[in-house]
């Protein structure tokens, strides 16, 4: 049996970032573009049509922005992977985005791998937050609406170490701190970092964070 290529629409005002996107996808297995749209109106209507599986679409975009954009195409139809693409000094509209119904975001920076990841995680409906998150925006994201772990999902167990070196991640200790806090070698401390990564089912710092305070794992320290 054949598998179906995982359907693409690219919303972004940039014709040459709209372009490259497609040119790199296009190398790629397993993608198709479903259309593009040059603004907010176009990608709502697209969305209609096209019946997508993913959408990348920038935040500020011409007619309708991303934000609302997200929020009326969620309306109709919630099964489709929203991944919002930002600036990176856009914090503020990645936490609107993701309460508007997106599943996760990227730096338009970001690099291929990343971008792949991304497309993967949101089509099997998992979160995917950007490498290059900030603390301060991690934090953020737990205090907003925005809440990917829906009541009835399956939580793993975690062992005593997991649930210590998961609260020392959310306090900013690298692997070698960790190690070193622990009388663990780095490489120890990593094994146990790509446990906890496939248990949450998340890709990074940020993902293990979010899950850590929205699952009452860690608390965050108020100054």
């Amino acid at each position: 049996m054949s598998v179906q290529p995982i359907r693409i629409i690219i919303a972004d005002d940039h014709e040459v970032y709209r372009d490259g996107l497609k040119l790199m996808l296009a190398k790629e297995k397993g993608y198709t573009i479903a259309g593009e749209a040059k603004n907010g109106l176009e990608l709502i209507e697209l969305a209609k049509d096209s019946s997508p599986d993913i959408i990348l679409t920038d935040i500020k975009m011409p007619k309708a922005d991303g934000i609302e954009a997200t929020r009326r195409i969620h309306e109709q139809n919630s099964t489709v992977g929203i991944i919002a693409l930002s600036m990176f000094n856009e914090e503020s509209l990645v936490i609107d985005m993701l309460e508007a119904g997106a599943m996760g975001y990227l730096l338009k920076s970001s690099d291929k791998s990343e971008i792949i990841d991304a497309i993967n995680m949101v089509y099997h409906h998992h979160p995917y937050y950007c490498r290059s998150t900030s603390a301060r925006l991690a934090i953020t994201i737990t205090e907003s609406k925005f809440n990917p772990y829906k009541k009835g999902q399956p939580e793993y167990p975690f062992t005593p170490k997991e649930m210590e070196i998961i609260c020392l991640i959310c306090e900013e200790y690298s692997a070698k701190e960790i190690g070193d806090k622990l009388f663990h070698s780095t490489r120890t401390v990593e094994g146990y970092r790509g446990k906890i990564l496939d248990k949450m089912n998340v890709k990074n710092t940020a993902g293990i964070v979010i899950y850590a305070i929205k699952h009452d794992i860690y608390k965050v320290k108020k100054d």
